[in-house]
């Protein structure tokens, strides 16, 4: 028998990313629009065992599609990795007369969030945010277009000063699983180089390209790192292996950190988390849950949780070709 859906919970938990705003007002509209009530959870799984809800109508979301991080607040919560943990959290969702939730974030978020459905059979639907695009069963996620141009743009301004000063710059940027952003936003802003967690260039390939590069007339060179990439090296001991080995290099290192999490979301970023905020609302209304809502060549499609998490969100070997190419 169907559950009929008459509030639904939703709350924004792990990292941040652009976007999760467009994604949580998307949700509480359409809940409006189907005459459901919405409940928005602040700090993630922590705030649900602490009952921090708050009932949310279509005008408690005005003016947050623009805005950056996650009005809900996000947490981390150790409790909640905890039997009683979840027990506390399950019972306020009861005591709330709340039927499912929407889960907005990562691969820690869908976890969770599927470790509680399979405890208390409680339906549950996700909705992919995280800058990393390392989800399985979506073409992106919600905030990886956001953080690749806000890459693109620092890597640009850097390389104004790398060609003033003939420098050489290691440009460290988040992933640490998964090369997406470096890949990507290397290719986007002509990167000499880009170091991956998929790929082991080794130390001595890179010796010869920054040498190659400097022989066929660049003065200056940008190399993106992925912060897991497989040289076995930090960005910094890679400036020092570069300084100790190479000469004639002014070498400089620059690690975004986490300004690639902030700032406006991207018009792709806005538009992706309406679509899928409507789909998984929906989606929860036809009965459908223990999914994640994705994107696949444009379209949505619905993918169980556990796929998602423990797929592999493999990255775009003919992009690294077009990377070869473009470096020479």
């Amino acid at each position: 028998m169907k559950l009929k859906i008459k509030k639904i919970g939703v709350l924004t938990s792990g990292g941040d990313a652009p976007g999760m705003n467009a994604a949580i007002r998307s949700v509480v509209r359409t809940c409006a629009y189907h005459k459901i009530e919405c409940v928005g959870i602040y700090r993630g799984y922590e705030g649900m065992i602490e009952g921090d809800f708050k009932s949310l109508d279509a005008r408690s979301v005005n003016y947050i599609i623009n805005k950056g991080g996650t009005f809900l607040k996000t947490a981390r919560s150790k409790k909640f990795r905890t039997k009683a943990g979840r027990r506390l959290a399950y019972d306020q969702l009861k005591k709330k007369n709340v039927d499912a939730l929407v889960l907005i974030g990562g691969d820690g978020t869908f976890t969770g969030g599927l470790i509680f459905n399979k405890e208390f059979n409680f339906p549950i639907i996700g909705i992919p945010g995280t800058i990393d695009n390392d989800i399985s069963g979506t073409n992106y996620t919600v905030g990886y277009d956001s953080a690749i141009n806000t890459v693109v743009d620092a890597i640009d301004k850097i390389r104004d000063t790398a060609s003033s000063h003939k420098r050489l710059f290691f440009v460290e940027v988040m992933g640490r699983d998964v090369g997406h952003i470096a890949l990507n936003a290397g290719v986007g802003s002509g990167a000499e180089e880009i170091l991956l967690p998929e790929e082991n260039m080794g130390l001595q390939r890179l010796l010869e390209s920054l040498e190659k590069s400097k022989s066929t007339g660049k003065s200056s060179s940008i190399v993106v790192v992925a912060e897991g990439d497989k040289t076995g090296k930090n960005v910094f001991e890679l400036r020092d292996y570069v300084e100790a080995n190479l000469d004639g290099y002014d070498v400089r290192v620059s690690v975004l950190g986490h300004m690639q999490r902030g700032g406006a979301p991207s018009c792709f970023d806005r538009v992706l988390a309406s679509r899928m905020g409507v789909k998984a609302v929906e989606s929860l209304i036809k009965g459908n849950h223990n999914v994640m809502v994705g994107t696949v060549n444009n379209k949505l499609e619905l993918c169980p949780i556990e796929k998602a998490v423990k797929g592999d969100s493999k990255i775009d070997k003919e992009l690294i070709r077009v990377s070869d190419i473009m470096s020479i």
